[in-house]
């Protein structure tokens, strides 16, 4: 594969592996709070083999990452989150986890940054048909959920964005119905793929990418991945979510990736590897088909899409 480094990526701007897997501190936001630099440490050796990638994809730059976003909060075009997303206030955060469990409770982002972490390597595919290599930093959902003693009535979990137009200059206009919704079924949100992020490449996330948290479902279209969460809502209806209420036509409820269902705009038979001068075919459920195809035995998902 033939890899073209963009002409504006100095050496600088490019973060290898080993120095991502050496730092010593995780800056948890603007508060400052560090994780124990054991913690850090042992990222690395709590590699996940679910993490594990073809022998040709490489992880893309800090740069890529952080520059190239959809985050429609702070507006449409891919360099508006970066140039937007510092008015975000991420201190004080909390997320409420309330529905069909036994307790609901909110959790402080401190409280979250407890949960025992780890690096998590996945492929993230645009349903507009370019894709990433990313290495987060999170927990497993289903860590949190079984944590709330769902009820026997939690059959989907419900997500849902902060609003806050004052810091979000994207939610002034109508582009969508805020605040941002997403939602899973149940046994997606406890499939151990599926991880709540709290950073990327050994640091905090940063505002653009979806700080302080955000979901990670590597799965499936990664618009399914709601960012700046604040509520986790279980419940025993499917969840509206905010694509699907803006177009049913052209955004399902699953949006699992799948190379033999177009999206009426863009072909989702290949991908543009951000970084990269040809493009590859991409591969259903995002290359994650060992692990996840069985939950969706039996279904038609041409039109479950």
């Amino acid at each position: 594969m033939l890899i073209r480094k963009p002409a504006d990526h100095l050496p600088s701007d490019i973060t290898s592996e080993s120095v991502y897997f050496n730092r010593r501190q995780f800056m948890a936001g603007a508060a400052g709070l560090l994780l124990s630099a054991e913690t850090l440490a042992g990222l690395a050796a709590k590699k996940s083999p679910l993490s594990q990638l073809a022998a040709n994809d490489k992880l893309n730059t800090l740069k890529d990452i952080t520059s190239y976003n959809n985050f429609y909060e702070f507006g449409t075009d891919k360099s508006d989150p970066a140039e937007n997303a510092h008015t975000l206030r991420t201190r004080p955060w909390s997320v409420l986890v309330d529905g069909e469990v036994a307790k609901p409770r909110r959790f402080s982002i401190e409280e979250l940054l407890k949960f025992p972490l780890e690096e998590r390597v996945y492929r993230l595919r645009c349903v507009e048909g370019w894709s990433m290599v990313i290495p987060w930093v999170g927990f497993p959902l289903a860590s949190l959920i079984k944590q709330m003693n769902p009820t026997s009535r939690a059959k989907y979990v419900s997500f849902e964005t902060l609003q806050r137009p004052s810091e979000m200059p994207g939610q002034r206009q109508a582009v969508l119905d805020w605040p941002y919704r997403e939602g899973l079924r149940i046994d997606e949100a406890m499939h151990p793929l599926a991880i709540l992020a709290v950073g990327l490449y050994g640091n905090a996330l940063p505002n653009q990418n979806g700080a302080p948290i955000r979901l990670v479902v590597p799965w499936k279209y990664g618009f399914k991945s709601i960012k700046s969460i604040v509520r986790i809502r279980l419940q025993e209806t499917p969840p509206a979510t905010s694509w699907n209420m803006a177009n049913a036509h052209e955004y399902g409820f699953y949006s699992n990736v799948n190379p033999d269902v177009d999206h009426p705009r863009w072909s989702q038979a290949s991908e543009r590897r951000i970084g990269e001068f040809f493009k590859r075919k991409t591969l259903p459920f995002n290359g994650y088909a060992e692990q996840v195809a069985g939950l969706y035995r039996g279904m038609d998902l041409r039109k479950n899409f």
